[in-house]
């Protein structure tokens, strides 16, 4: 009776490696993707770009957060991690390989029904109201952030989850995800529609949320508030850069836009690549994936971090033969 029960054992796991193997278990034309909200459009036009050429090839593409992204791709759980920031010392010394691959931005937003909205876009927001704002906290309406006698209040709204987007906003005040108040909202879906949801709020979005990927207009009951660069308590012509996403993406090439809240995005792999498959799609990425930035609402990297990126990737396949040989 024993020796039944493991023979019906054996053969259990045999069929199960058999299944595993004619399913795909050999995963080395496969890439699986986590992390950041920010990247994620871009990425997944990429992916779809590339099975195309490459159909035996499968990549799967999730979304979580920045944090989450570092933290999967660290612990081995995926291929690939999606960063929206700048990767921070100890990712590094932790293994974190990374590469810019588009540039976007994160925006202030507000209800599009606000009361105030027409003031609101001709005075913009600042560095200093921003920190007080979400850190300081001690702007508690409309009127004292406007200067006007408007004392409906200010709903400030930030993210819940670690992300690039909440760090490279609290960056552009001198500041870090964890001094941000406010009402934690998680992912960037949910903190648009949050503000959508209440005519006092105030939050920010990468731009890929912030704006309708058919209309380029912001989404509807969004407004973008527009940052008052210069200091200067209004918003001057060249600061009028919000209308479409394609205006503001120019813009942000122009460097016109602040950086933060402007930056690169990142994939990053728990040290220099090894799988082939993954190799190329970086290098894929670098290359002819740059054709969907601007389809996608982001800025083409530059020239000069494209050649760099497509070192480090040289540089990875080549240790990658070494090491094979």
């Amino acid at each position: 009776m024993k020796k039944s029960t493991v023979c019906l054992l054996v053969a259990g796991i045999m069929m199960t490696a058999l299944s595993m193997t004619s399913c795909g278990g050999n995963n080395e034309n496969e890439i699986s993707i986590s992390g950041a909200f920010a990247l994620n459009p871009f990425v997944i036009k990429c992916a779809d770009g590339y099975m195309k050429l490459h159909p035996e090839v499968k990549i799967d593409v999730s979304q979580g957060g920045a944090g989450k992204g570092v933290t999967d791709v660290l612990a081995n759980q995926v291929d690939l991690g999606m960063v929206s920031r700048e990767i921070r010392p100890e990712e590094t010394k932790g293994g974190a390989f990374a590469i810019a691959v588009v540039k976007d931005a994160v925006v202030p937003t507000v209800n599009a029904d606000n009361p105030a909205l027409a003031a609101l876009l001709e005075k913009g927001l600042t560095r200093e109201a921003a920190y007080r704002l979400w850190v300081k906290q001690d702007l508690k309406t409309w009127g004292e952030l406007l200067g006007t006698a408007n004392d409906a209040p200010i709903n400030v709204y930030t993210r819940s989850d670690a992300c690039g987007a909440a760090e490279t906003w609290a960056l552009w005040f001198d500041s870090r995800q964890e001094d941000l108040g406010g009402t934690a909202v998680n992912g960037d879906p949910g903190l648009a529609k949050a503000v959508q949801d209440d005519v006092n709020g105030i939050g920010f979005n990468n731009i890929g949320y912030a704006y309708d990927e058919n209309t380029r207009k912001p989404h509807a009951k969004l407004a973008i508030l527009p940052i008052d660069v210069n200091g200067n308590g209004r918003i001057d012509a060249e600061e009028r850069i919000y209308d479409t996403k394609d205006q503001l993406v120019e813009a942000i090439a122009q460097g016109l836009y602040p950086a933060p809240p402007a930056r690169d995005l990142y994939l990053v792999s728990n040290g220099k690549p090894k799988k082939e498959v993954v190799i190329d799609f970086l290098r894929y990425v670098l290359t002819e994936g740059q054709q969907f930035s601007k389809e996608a609402g982001f800025v083409t990297l530059e020239e000069d971090k494209i050649h760099r990126g497509l070192q480090s990737i040289a540089v990875a396949e080549q240790d990658e033969v070494k090491a094979e040989n």
